[in-house]
């Protein structure tokens, strides 16, 4: 069955989208919906809370990361076995990468076809309302408004005359939720506090915004507006890890005319591919694994990762061990790469700091030649330092929170081969920090872009930068580091305890 969706948008930032977007997916499930959650963007955080609403992997759509042509097989792929799915929109609904609008929410609602459920802060308005939500629904003709949400409604008078300011413009209101202050969610200088480091807390705000949807939104009527995705194939990732690196692609491109597959190689769409890929059946028998260890660093000090990109390198024959480095203590063993995500690292600087076996075991691990790629907080775990508190000594820089937030998305060039990506590969990127460090770069800077100098680090098999890249964009990139993390000898590593 397919899946319904709709999308959660908002005239700006802070109108109350994540509360009602939560809210609304933890109500849907309580009443025994599966609820396929997503984001809009590159957000990191927002999908953890909607994990913990929905009990399904958060997903982001980001057609400048990804691609406009992977958005539907992706809101396919993340809606198998749901009956609905709820996208939640980025900033305003028309805002997205500052000189074209691409990533905004408009435009993957959009290409999903599905229609929008605009969440409007009313605080300090009344019949205003109705021009607002007059310039929304006709700014954009491939944009379909099918409802507005009241947010921060302040009394009963208020909400009835903001009712008839929408019916002016023939927009139902879908719900009117009331002022609640004391549903703030932490925040800190990239946003609000991760669901991981929150813990029991962001549990009991994900119930008390279920209440609150529940109690002041019609459910039904939302749940009629959601549209069927279109027809067509989901995103897979064994077949995406089928490809080979850029340079392989375009020379099998000449020689066959396929952007695939060779003529004989064979289609890893055929039943058992992903079972051979996977889940071997000798192991349902209780023999080892043999598919080689990649470590991916989580827990509350690396949070900010893609579902996807696990997914891409099971696919790709590797093994994922989860490394939680505020309470492991060594690396797993026969491990052949590391992952190390974005997140919070500044926020637990002292006891990552006091973890030295592991940061030891990294710093072996990377001199040996293991492919370890890290993005902007695994840069920062790799320098000498991170404000004061020592790191692994792999890279020769020091970092340290700045006063600047340094945003946006980044088109890059790889400067040269890597265990990810193959010189002049182009990638979309994405900026997220408030860190610096100082170089910034090594002898072999791994990218550059237009209007600032290059950044990053090649090493060894040790590919680090700030740059967030979404590994469904790059399956390449993902192939190319489990090849080298499996060709090489395994690393004895320690066993997690």
């Amino acid at each position: 069955m397919t899946a319904r969706a709709l999308v959660v948008a908002a005239p700006a930032s802070g109108s109350g989208k994540t509360t009602f977007a939560t809210g609304l997916m933890a109500a849907l499930r309580r009443r025994g919906t599966a609820v396929a959650p997503f984001k809009v963007g590159p957000d990191y955080i927002d999908p953890g809370y909607h994990a913990l609403a929905t009990g399904r992997p958060g997903r982001n759509l980001d057609p400048v990361l990804v691609g406009e042509h992977r958005i539907r097989p992706l809101a396919r792929h993340g809606s198998v076995g749901a009956g609905i799915a709820v996208v939640e929109g980025v900033m305003g609904l028309f805002d997205g990468r500052l000189h074209d609008g691409a990533g905004s929410t408009a435009q993957v609602a959009g290409l999903l076809g599905a229609p929008v459920v605009l969440v409007v802060d009313v605080r300090g308005q009344s019949r205003s309302l109705a021009a607002l939500l007059h310039g929304f629904r006709s700014f954009s003709p491939d944009v379909v408004i099918g409802g507005v949400v009241l947010n921060r409604v302040g009394s009963p008078r208020h909400e009835d005359v903001l009712r008839a300011a929408a019916d002016e413009v023939g927009l139902p209101v879908l719900g009117a939720l009331p002022r609640r202050d004391a549903l703030a969610v932490p925040s800190r200088h990239l946003g609000l506090v991760t669901a991981a480091e929150h813990g029991a807390a962001a549990h009991a705000a994900v119930d008390a915004m279920a209440e609150l949807v529940a109690a002041h939104v019609d459910l039904d009527a939302v749940v009629a507006l959601a549209t069927p995705l279109p027809p067509g194939s989901a995103w897979d990732p064994a077949v995406e890890t089928a490809y080979d690196d850029p340079r392989a692609r375009r020379a099998r491109l000449a020689r066959t005319g396929s952007p695939t597959r060779a003529h004989r190689e064979p289609d890893s769409r055929a039943p058992g591919a992903r079972l051979a890929r996977t889940e071997s059946p000798t192991r349902a028998h209780g023999e080892p694994d043999s598919r080689g260890v990649v470590g991916v660093f989580g827990g509350a000090a690396f949070t900010f990762g893609y579902a996807e990109h696990v997914e891409l390198l099971e696919a790709a024959g590797a093994r994922v061990v989860v490394v939680d480095p505020l309470r492991d203590e060594g690396l797993p063993a026969g491990i052949g790469g590391l992952v190390l995500p974005g997140g919070f690292p500044e926020e637990h600087a002292a006891a990552l700091g006091a973890n030295r076996p592991l940061r030891d075991a990294v710093r072996e691990l990377a001199r040996a030649g293991a492919p370890v790629h890290a993005e902007c907080a695994g840069l920062l775990y790799l320098c000498e330092s991170l404000d004061g508190a020592p790191m692994c000594g792999v890279l020769p820089a020091r970092a340290a929170m700045g006063e600047r937030l340094i945003l946006g998305y980044r088109d890059a060039v790889a400067l040269g081969d890597s265990a990810l990506f193959a010189t002049g590969e182009r990638v979309a990127g994405h900026e997220f920090h408030r860190c610096t460090v100082a170089p910034r770069a090594g002898a072999d800077p791994a990218w550059a872009w237009r209007g600032a100098d290059p950044e990053g680090w090649r090493a060894g098999g040790v590919h680090a930068s700030f740059l967030h890249t979404h590994p469904a964009g790059h399956p390449g990139a993902v192939r190319r580091f489990v090849r080298r993390a499996t060709s090489r000898s395994p690393h004895r590593g320690a066993t997690l305890q």
